[in-house]
């Protein structure tokens, strides 16, 4: 059974330095499972806090299931991610530490379940964006010219 990725945050590879990165498995509701399965969530602004020795993930946008009536989900509610003790350890440490957030990267199935990656990040200054950006385009420059050298 293949990786199917339904959603990445793409403006975090943007607006942050990503370190290290773990997987998490998530606690959802039926309903939620077949609007995920739907790709019909949004990781945009999402971010994940260690409250009570338990990770939770905010923001993450799933939309209600069409076919969901009474007993639909919250599409902002908080939603609980599982990780083994000692990472959930190690984050606290590192997230008190000046700088370093929990982000969300992608939600994607492993083995049948639906996981979510999540990075520990450090949030770029806007001048980092600004030479990534450049570097990039710059990149994007050296690809068209060799396109073109070679017609």
């Amino acid at each position: 059974m293949g990786e199917k990725v339904f959603a990445t945050n793409r403006k975090a590879f943007h607006d942050y330095h990503l370190e290290e990165t773990y997987e998490a498995g998530m606690v959802l509701t039926g309903t939620e499972v077949k609007s995920i399965r739907a790709g019909r969530l949004n990781l945009k602004d999402s971010y994940a806090r260690i409250e009570n020795n338990e990770v939770w993930v905010h923001n993450m946008h799933i939309s209600p299931y069409d076919q969901g009536n009474r007993y639909n989900h919250d599409p902002l509610r908080k939603r609980k991610l599982l990780l083994h003790r000692r990472e959930i350890n190690r984050l606290l440490g590192l997230t008190r530490e000046k700088g370093y957030t929990l982000i969300p990267i992608k939600v994607y199935t492993n083995k049948g379940y639906i996981k979510m990656e999540i990075a520990l990040a450090r949030g770029k200054k806007l001048y980092d964006k600004r030479a990534a950006l450049k570097e990039k385009e710059a990149k994007r420059e050296v690809e068209r010219a060799f396109k073109e050298s070679q017609h």
